[in-house]
């Protein structure tokens, strides 16, 4: 089974605005330093650590190319991370990435390049689902009651036990995100996930995999300090001495 992953990362990030951020010339999320090094360098190295994944593919902004290979050049990754132009919405880099891949792939897993504290053990299952049934994806259950409203008014309230917050990564079988990146190509249906897309197929169900809190998408200032604590618990765990 040969598995490849892609990092959509050419987003602008304007949520992330900070005056810290812009103080240090950097407002992308993406390449935000998390204790040194760049949250993108930090999802990367979680995949590459998985044994299934055999190469991981970057999609960023044509601008951002050179000076990303020189930054993963510096890491010496054993396994292969390739950089391809994304495009202005997330939906068109993860489809150029997906027509970068070679034909002989047989599982995609899609990512958000600024969630880097998902679970190694979640990373494998997920892809061993998505290889069972076709589709795959990672989600929680919403501990809070959710509202359904229109124009700030109370509609109904929502079951819980039927909703789950989609999360990433979100894999699938080569051929099937292709048919999804097609149909929605020729129905000019843009989709705010990639299962978004792939749920539009006749016959394909997607199947959720339990997620975690701790999987977060870094996405605002404040995100930053619960980031350097898990990450700083992750560090911990591994200097720990072995019972």
């Amino acid at each position: 089974m040969k598995v490849a992953v892609i990092l959509p990362a050419a987003g602008l990030g304007t949520r992330m605005k900070s005056g810290a951020a812009e103080s240090a010339g950097i407002s992308r999320k993406q390449f935000m330093l998390l204790e040194g090094s760049p949250i993108l360098i930090h999802t990367v190295r979680k995949f590459l650590a998985c044994p299934l994944v055999g190469e991981v593919v970057i999609a960023l902004r044509t601008d951002d190319i050179e000076w990303v290979s020189e930054m993963l050049a510096r890491e010496n990754f054993a396994k292969p991370v390739r950089l391809v132009p994304g495009g202005e919405a997330r939906q068109h880099s993860v489809e150029n990435a997906l027509d970068s891949l070679a034909p002989d792939v047989d599982i995609v897993a899609v990512h958000d390049a600024v969630r880097p504290f998902v679970a190694s053990s979640t990373i494998t299952e997920v892809i061993e689902k998505a290889a069972e049934t076709g589709a795959a994806i990672v989600g929680i259950v919403p501990v809070d009651t959710v509202k359904q409203v229109q124009r700030h008014v109370v509609q109904g309230t929502l079951n819980r036990d039927r909703l789950v917050l989609a999360q990433t990564p979100q894999v699938f079988r080569a051929e099937v995100l292709r048919a999804a990146f097609q149909k929605a190509r020729e129905d000019g249906f843009i989709g705010t996930d990639e299962s978004s897309l792939v749920e539009r197929l006749d016959g394909v169900e997607v199947t959720v995999v339990a997620g975690s809190d701790r999987n977060i998408k870094i996405t605002r200032p404040s995100d930053i300090d619960l980031a350097r604590l898990f990450l700083r618990e992750e560090q911990e765990k591994k200097e720990a001495p072995a019972e």
